[in-house]
């Protein structure tokens, strides 16, 4: 396995860098990073800009860097804008990502400092009235519990958000109802009790990236998340390159219900998403990803040699 192991279900195994978290050769400027929320949250939101919420700030010789998938390589990319700390820097400064990386710093900066941590793949209610937004999230083990928090987020947000009630960004309520839901959560929901799902996706304004079929595709997503392969979110791997889709739903249901039990605690769950991770081809990446990049263009990515090469 890759990251997580496979022996030990526990907090522990979520300690060690995966391949993406791990910051090469600028550990020591996550080692000087605090691991306080606030600091977390300074750091994330000053090295990294939204390319689709903050793109007014981002020029155009920027935005490929929203397609870097390792924390080394993104680091490497904001360090060579300019140099020094992470928080509070001008716009000209920041890389182009999105949530996935904002979070990606949040992990690589816990576990660099020895704390377990991962990412969460799920819908945040609370960006807009009536829609909920793809979205990832990091949790720590803290106090006996896993801690859910939006990096991308400060006190003053969770305060006064856009859509739904208040809420902590530091210490996400979980679960079907919060303002976070998870993929399989939802899946599990529209399995069972029929969910309409065609308002959770990208954005309201693009429909072919919303629905069923998209948040199904997640739970793969998540799983994958979970097992500390913490791909972009328009990497396309297995089955949801090429299954039927019969058969990726039967997937998505046996991932689903195994991803909520092992929320709840259950640690046989936990052990058995390892293992069908390791051995089902549909559920974890081979040597290449197909990439989707939302900037228009589609590519293979060699995750061994981390190289994408893009089509024509």
């Amino acid at each position: 396995m890759r990251g997580a192991t496979d022996e030990d279900p526990g907090p522990g195994a979520w300690v060690r860098h995966s391949p993406y978290s791990d910051p090469g050769r600028h550990a020591d400027v996550l080692a000087a990073l605090g691991t306080g929320a606030a600091q977390i949250h300074a750091a994330a939101t000053g090295l990294i800009a939204h390319y689709r919420a903050e793109a007014g700030t981002i020029d155009a010789g920027r935005l490929p860097d929203v397609d870097l998938r390792w924390l080394e390589a993104i680091l490497d990319a904001g360090l060579a804008l300019a140099p020094g700390p992470l928080a509070g820097r001008p716009p000209a400064a920041r890389v182009a990502g999105c949530c996935r990386d904002h979070t990606l710093l949040a992990v690589g900066v816990l576990r660099e400092h020895g704390i377990p941590a991962r990412s969460r793949v799920g819908f945040a209610r609370y960006f807009a009235p009536g829609f909920a937004h793809d979205h990832v999230v990091v949790e720590r083990w803290e106090g006996g519990r896993w801690v859910r928090a939006d990096p991308e987020l400060d006190a003053a947000f969770g305060a006064a958000p856009p859509a739904g009630d208040p809420f902590d960004p530091s210490d996400l309520p979980t679960g079907l109802d919060s303002p976070f839901p998870t993929a399989a959560e939802l899946w599990l929901a529209h399995r069972r009790d029929g969910l309409d799902l065609r308002r959770y996706g990208v954005s309201p304004q693009l429909p072919e990236l919303s629905g069923r079929e998209f948040v199904r595709d997640y739970v793969v997503l998540e799983l994958a998340h979970r097992r500390s392969e913490e791909l972009l979110l328009w990497d396309v791997w297995g089955a949801r390159l090429e299954g039927d889709p019969g058969e990726v739903d039967a997937l998505a249901d046996d991932v689903a219900d195994l991803l909520v039990r092992a929320d709840a605690g259950d640690t046989a769950a936990e052990a058995e998403l390892a293992r069908r991770y390791a051995e089902d081809a549909r559920l974890h990446p081979g040597p290449r990803v197909r990439t989707l990049s939302p900037l228009g263009r589609d590519g293979w990515t060699d995750l061994m040699t981390r190289e994408t090469t893009w089509d024509a």
